[in-house]
């Protein structure tokens, strides 16, 4: 993807130049067929996706939760040191989405303010949106 195509999505907005290079060097395009299992609970934290088109539940137990186009998950797991899934991740349509290694994650939350801001503000947003449903 280019460095514009990138910047359209709402993680990676304000993401400086040698921000998005470095999504651009690590990132990969990942398809998924309706009803596939993207993400397993329990299994080790190894990326962090952005969809690009298409849908998925999080399935939790308190839940679900439905994703679409400019959302992203996995990045709990990321976040702690040998962190595992907390969720189990299934496309509700056919999927596509960008797929960010835990190293190159870690170090966009480290260097680009914005792209920390962001994940901050919507896992706020979920967690209050959890509570609210509970």
């Amino acid at each position: 993807m280019d460095a514009e195509a990138l910047r359209a999505l709402a993680p990676l907005a304000g993401v400086s130049d040698a921000g998005l290079a470095r999504v651009q060097a690590c990132a990969a395009e990942l398809d998924a067929e309706q009803g596939l299992v993207i993400a397993m609970s329990g299994d080790p934290g190894s990326g962090m996706y952005i969809l690009l088109e298409g849908t998925v539940a999080v399935e939790l137990r308190a839940g679900t939760l439905e994703l679409g186009p400019g959302d992203f998950f996995g990045e709990l797991a990321l976040l702690v040191d040998d962190g595992a899934r907390v969720a189990r991740v299934r496309a509700t349509s056919p999927v596509r989405c960008l797929s960010l290694p835990r190293e190159d994650f870690l170090a966009l939350v480290e260097t680009e303010p914005s792209f920390a801001l962001h994940l901050l503000r919507e896992l706020a947003r979920r967690l209050t949106e959890a509570r609210s449903t509970a």
